[in-house]
């Protein structure tokens, strides 16, 4: 899919949380491939933290005017901040779980966020940068490229 290039750094760290959902899916019912999955998981997770932000903060208050007359920013917004929340309770409840030494990552939990990430990962992708693309200014977008990362830039992204 075509993406902006303000965009690219974003959908390139999608690509990799679409690779680990993918395989965590699929997770077996023994211990070793949990947490092998999980450790995968909880990783993206964290290294995401800005990814998130960027995205809550400078997509969502770029997108903001736009939502009471544009229905369909309205509901992308809503979308985005309902599986953010998810995200970040499941991601919780998991890890609390895992510090009590009693209770142990269970291949439900595994399975449950991995198909959270997976669809929210899709969903970003096929309707919410759409939405960005079409709403958001070259300035607005320019501002969401520069608080990438630079790790995941590229120099060819004509920037």
């Amino acid at each position: 899919m075509k993406r902006t290039n303000q965009l690219q750094p974003l959908s390139r760290q999608h690509h990799l949380g679409l690779h680990i959902g993918r395989h965590a899916k699929e997770c077996a019912d023994n211990p070793e491939q949990i947490a092998e999955h999980w450790q995968a998981l909880s990783s993206y997770m964290s290294d995401m933290r800005h990814h998130f932000q960027i995205e809550d903060n400078l997509i969502v208050a770029a997108l903001l005017p736009h939502q009471s007359t544009q229905p369909k920013v309205a509901s992308v917004l809503d979308t985005l901040t309902t599986q953010h929340k998810l995200l970040h309770e499941l991601t919780a409840d998991i890890e609390a779980s895992e510090e009590n030494k009693s209770d142990t990552v269970t291949v439900q939990q595994v399975r449950q966020l991995a198909n959270l990430l997976y669809d929210h990962v899709r969903f970003e992708e096929r309707e919410l940068f759409p939405v960005v693309e079409k709403y958001l200014t070259e300035d607005e977008l320019d501002v969401i490229y520069e608080a990438s990362p630079d790790s995941i830039k590229r120099s060819n992204e004509s920037r």
